[in-house]
């Protein structure tokens, strides 16, 4: 990437770790920036508690349910495009705004889809609330990216990307405290509810439970868009962005085999850890015979342990190349996730639990190594990466349409796969670039 008008102060001479990750004048707005990492994880995970809750509330399959990823990513897909023509135009801060201002609304409108009680107004409502994150995702990766040198730039956006499991883990925390309510009826409770004429009461009341949760996360977006506008960002670096962006369109992009191969790439894992997260809790319940709180907490622990992947694989890049130490952690998660289709029970469970220490990497990674070399064309480059979380979409949903639950993480096995394979592939490429595609290019 062109870092020319930013400073950066690295000589020929030094090695990664003589490098500033992140300048100091621009520490501030780093941090304010990682903050909406942390944000956007709680609305994904909320939706890992959500499928759960909504198959109780509405009484619908897995694969209905299952609808609550499709909706929330295809906000992703669509307003990925839209969103990087805006901030061409207006810069990385009007996308940050923006896009907590949509954030801000879809949650609002928790409240009247609870109490209307319609599935679908749940669905326009996640479909907003994604529209809003594709905005903070479409800027905030290839911001942090580009904010410092590019050698540390995988570094720097895993170190940003280490704060989202900790939204996670809160989303999670929320939904499993505050939406599950512990109640779990045998079908004897539901036929006397029915004879009573009170069962659809109880649903309504599980329905009602969404709001609360939603309300104070829209509050926690307003407050962070007011501080977001405030704060002057690098002018700078927007101007860089802008010159010469209209000679730069996606078929160049498309003639740059590292950056094709990082889109699928990015489908394949965003498929992966969408749907090894959004049947996890059932997964525990149907095999463990453990209740949904439990299944919650246990969710809980395994974000935890992505948490600390992230923190750890950013300190051990210091000394392991990032696409080698991603085909190790590929191909740990491939066996991993077949031995939960094989081994359904708490062996499985286990296994699965362990997959998101190793996933902890691959998102920030496959962004960062998309997108090096790209210059002017980042936020493009940036915007079909978030638009390849459509995997998010039709992978959870593919899981859903097998009978067992067990035999579903086949399709995160074959996706971590595809992963193993690009990083291989991306090594590869590293040891002969093209001129035109070396990180740190003129």
């Amino acid at each position: 990437m062109t870092h020319s008008s930013l400073p950066v102060t690295s000589t020929t001479r030094q090695t990664d770790g003589d490098v500033p990750l992140v300048p100091g004048q621009y520490k501030v707005i780093f941090a304010l920036v990682t903050t909406l990492f942390f944000l956007w994880g709680i609305a994904n995970n909320l939706n890992d508690v959500l499928i759960r809750q909504f198959m109780k509330s509405f009484s619908m399959t897995r694969f209905e349910a299952g609808l609550v990823q499709f909706a929330f990513y295809l906000g992703y897909f669509f307003l990925a495009m839209p969103a990087a023509l805006v901030m061409r135009r207006l810069g990385y801060k009007s996308g940050f705004v923006i896009g907590l201002c949509l954030y801000s609304v879809g949650a609002v409108l928790f409240w009247p889809a609870a109490e209307v009680g319609r599935y679908s107004f749940f669905l326009v409502a996640l479909f907003i609330i994604a529209s809003g994150l594709s905005f903070l995702e479409t800027a905030s990766n290839p911001f942090i990216a580009q904010l410092g040198d590019s050698r540390t730039a995988a570094r720097r956006l895993n170190l940003a990307q280490a704060f989202n499991p900790l939204g996670s883990i809160t989303g999670v925390l929320m939904g499993t405290i505050f939406i599950f309510s512990g109640v779990e009826l045998n079908s004897h409770q539901v036929a006397d509810l029915q004879a009573r004429h009170v069962y659809q009461a109880y649903l309504h009341s599980e329905t009602l439970r969404v709001i609360a949760p939603y309300l104070v996360l829209a509050g926690v977006t307003l407050t962070m868009m007011v501080l977001i506008a405030a704060t002057c960002f690098p002018a700078s670096l927007a101007a860089e962005e802008d010159r010469g962006s209209g000679s730069h369109r996606a078929p160049d992009l498309l003639r740059r085999p590292h950056f094709v191969m990082a889109v699928l790439a990015q489908f394949a894992y965003v498929g992966a850890q969408v749907g090894t997260w959004s049947y996890l809790i059932p997964y525990i319940q149907t095999y463990t015979g453990e209740p949904e709180k439990f299944a919650g907490y246990c969710l809980t622990g395994s974000l935890v342990l992505f948490g600390v992947g992230r923190f750890f694989s950013a300190w051990l890049m210091r000394f392991v190349q990032p696409s080698r130490l991603m085909a190790i952690y590929a191909v740990i998660n491939t066996l991993l996730a077949a031995i939960g289709v094989l081994s359904p029970g708490w062996i499985g469970a286990a296994a699965l639990l362990l997959t998101s220490f190793f996933m902890s990497l691959m998102f920030p990674t496959i962004f960062a190594q998309g997108i090096r070399g790209l210059g002017e064309t980042a936020k493009l480059g940036g915007s079909l990466i978030v638009m390849a979380i459509i995997g998010g979409a039709l992978l959870p949903l593919a899981m859903g349409r097998f009978g067992s639950l067990a035999i579903g993480y086949i399709v995160p096995a074959l996706a971590y796969v595809v992963i193993a394979l690009y990083s291989i592939a991306d090594m590869r490429l590293l040891r002969s670039p093209e001129p035109s595609s070396l990180a740190g290019g003129a």
